[in-house]
């Protein structure tokens, strides 16, 4: 006579196992789907880390500008192209600058202000336009008066130069506009409330001014301004989710990305947050693989490149990274 044999411990742990699986999958597929969408990969670095440099896309190049070393600032110029993942020296600039406005019109690209030394020491009125085509700058007729850690946007062929310190380090909410076919300069509606190290960045015809600081680096906002040259007035708009100053910026996939910030003694922001102006909503992204500030960058093709800056608040831990972000 055979004894029966109950399978009822068996299937029980099967049918556990299978449950624990199950929940193990559905955990982790909720995890990817709350993760913040873009994947970060890094490129071939800079010549030499530098902190507080500038960066422009154009002609599908990036192209570093200005920038410190060890606090000194210096007439740095270089190119990256993405074909190559290379970087090749072009002619520096007239002076040597960080904290440098930059913008690109009619092919060329100009530079505004900046400061010689640090901390935010001796701003200069200079300005600058760079040929590609014959890699060579030359001086245009200088700002109305010397600021460092201005923004710079072009809209209709006409740029934009707005906030930034003066030589008494105090910001300011001087809005000059240059007009490349001219050579002529002239004056707009200031920002509403002075400050620098902020976002400055056209897209639609109109001017975005986001975040940056009213003193130094703790005295952080996320106030976001919007500019039209049609009206000359200005106008809010959703303020930045997380506060800083110390940017880069890039227009990317429809989305303003605000990235970077430094928050003295001791950190630097890593966030990466996107703003729809059609929706005037803001959406959080992938972070960045380190915080930093200082930095500068631009979209080519289907990415959006970030490079140089500080890791560390102040001039700590200058990198000489190129970091470049994608989203699907």
């Amino acid at each position: 006579m055979h004894k029966s044999i109950s399978l009822a411990p068996q299937r029980a742990l099967i049918i556990g196992t299978v449950l624990l699986a199950g929940l193990a999958w559905n955990s982790a597929a909720m995890a990817q789907a709350q993760s913040p969408p873009g994947t970060w990969t890094m490129k071939a670095p800079l010549p030499a880390p530098r902190g507080e440099v500038a960066a422009v896309a154009l002609d599908g190049r990036l192209h570093a500008i200005g920038g410190s070393v060890n606090g000194v600032a210096g007439p740095y110029h270089d190119e990256y192209d993405p074909a190559t993942n290379t970087w090749r020296p072009r002619a520096p600039l007239p002076q040597a600058r960080d904290h440098v406005g930059v913008a690109v019109a009619g092919g060329k690209i100009y530079a505004f202000g900046g400061f010689a030394a640090a901390v935010h020491k001796d701003a200069g009125n200079g300005a600058f336009e760079y040929d590609p085509a014959t890699d060579s700058w030359r001086v245009l007729a200088p700002m109305k008066a010397p600021r460092g850690s201005v923004g710079a946007a072009t809209v209709d062929g006409k740029i934009h130069v707005i906030g930034g310190r003066g030589l008494d380090g105090v910001v300011v909410s001087t809005h000059e506009v240059y007009d490349p076919r001219s050579g002529t300069w002239s004056e707009a509606a200031p920002l509403p409330v002075a400050r620098d190290h902020m976002v400055i960045i056209a897209v639609d015809g109109k001017i975005h001014a986001i975040g940056g600081r009213f003193k130094g680096p703790l005295d952080r906002t996320g106030l976001h301004e919007v500019y039209d040259p049609a009206s000359d007035k200005w106008t809010s708009a959703a303020p930045l989710p997380t506060p800083r100053s110390g940017l880069a910026s890039a227009y990317y996939h429809g989305l303003i990305l605000v990235l970077g910030g430094e928050l003295p003694p001791s950190s630097t922001f890593d966030q990466n947050e996107g703003y729809d102006p059609k929706t005037d909503r803001w959406t959080t992204l992938k972070p960045m693989p380190h915080g930093r500030h200082g930095f500068g960058g631009g979209t080519i093709g289907d990415n959006a490149y970030f490079v140089g800056g500080s890791l560390g608040p102040g001039g700590r831990d200058t990198t000489d990274q190129l970091i470049m972000f994608h989203l699907p």
